[in-house]
């Protein structure tokens, strides 16, 4: 039986690899567009995994109770986004049974332990397995302080045996688990005051709307350091801050296929960038605004970057947008 299932998963697993990838950007969108900041990866089962998994657990039907074939895994940025991410997965995918919930777990109040939250949904896309059935695929929904202290524990006590961690590192390893959880409490109650001062928190609020909008035209990395301090600049050429969200989703909206064009041409996976590392703005979330920026009010965009930053990255923009300056 473990052959047979071994070989298959072999021959399947590039499917369902791609089936954990168009789950992953369907909900890098979703979640893009519903303004939850969070991170997305995603892989399937390496073989050997698979079939160390199958030996230890002695399923009597591997294939359909191996449930991670293809997993996806979401790190939102503290726990307050927990239940609208879990809302969000089960509203735009097929949820297979109950989520697995240990937050919800009566009597456990007491334990210091790690509180998974995993959905199993019908993965998103087209990939079928042998039998024709669509695959499923297991999500798993943490804070970036469960990430990390999830990672830090994986490390060092997956598959070991109980005897041989001693008891006393087991027992600080969990320890930990209360300082994530006032380290997650305090993240939301920082992000969540931070509403309440518009002065101070104009260009992060600026930022973080171009970033949950970039989310869904790419999925490259951009860099932070450089997108404050471009978004610094950019605040001065909008003259009504607190409105200009709404004018940017809708020019979106309205110029999706020019951007989309644009990022192609231009953008982290374009030849410009790969090669010679020119319209570097072209992979930062700002660009969003900047070619609105062109688009609108070219004029007073140039006159506050000209003294502030490099003109050649703002010339690259117009060439990028085909606009002149």
């Amino acid at each position: 039986m473990i052959d047979e299932v071994f070989s298959r998963y072999q021959r399947e697993r590039p499917r369902i690899e791609i089936a954990a990838k168009l789950t992953a950007a369907h909900l890098r969108r979703r979640a893009a567009r519903s303004r939850i900041n969070c991170e997305i990866s995603c892989r399937a089962k390496d073989v050997g995994s698979f079939v160390t998994k199958v030996q230890h657990k002695n399923y009597t039907d591997p294939w359909a109770q191996v449930t991670d074939k293809a997993g996806v895994r979401v790190v939102v940025q503290h726990e307050g986004l927990l239940n609208p991410m879990l809302d969000l997965v089960q509203e735009s995918l097929t949820v297979v049974g109950e989520p697995e919930d240990d937050r919800l777990v009566v009597g456990a109040e007491d334990r210091l332990q790690y509180p998974r939250l995993h959905v199993q949904v019908i993965a998103s896309g087209d990939q079928a397995s042998d039998d024709g059935k669509p695959y499923e695929c297991e999500i798993q929904i943490r804070t970036e302080a469960m990430d990390l202290w999830a990672r830090m524990s994986h490390k060092l006590m997956y598959k070991a045996e109980a005897s041989a961690v001693p008891s006393n590192v087991r027992r600080s390893l969990y320890r930990l688990i209360a300082l994530i959880e006032l380290y997650d409490l305090e993240v939301r109650r920082g992000v969540e005051a931070m509403v309440h001062y518009p002065d101070v928190a104009q260009s992060n609020r600026l930022l973080d709307e171009a970033e949950h909008l970039f989310r869904t035209f790419t999925e490259h990395r951009s860099r932070r350091d450089l997108s404050e301090e471009v978004v610094d600049v950019l605040v001065k050429a909008i003259p009504d801050p607190v409105a200009y969200p709404e004018r940017l989703e809708k020019f979106i909206d309205e110029r999706r296929e020019d951007l989309e064009r644009a990022y192609k041409d231009y953008g982290p996976e374009s030849d410009h960038f790969l090669r010679h590392g020119r319209y570097i703005l072209a992979s930062q979330p700002e660009s969003l605004i900047i070619f609105e920026r062109l688009t609108s009010s070219k004029l007073l965009l140039h006159g506050r970057w000209v003294d502030e930053l490099p003109m050649s990255m703002l010339d690259d923009m117009a060439d990028a947008w085909g606009v002149s300056l």
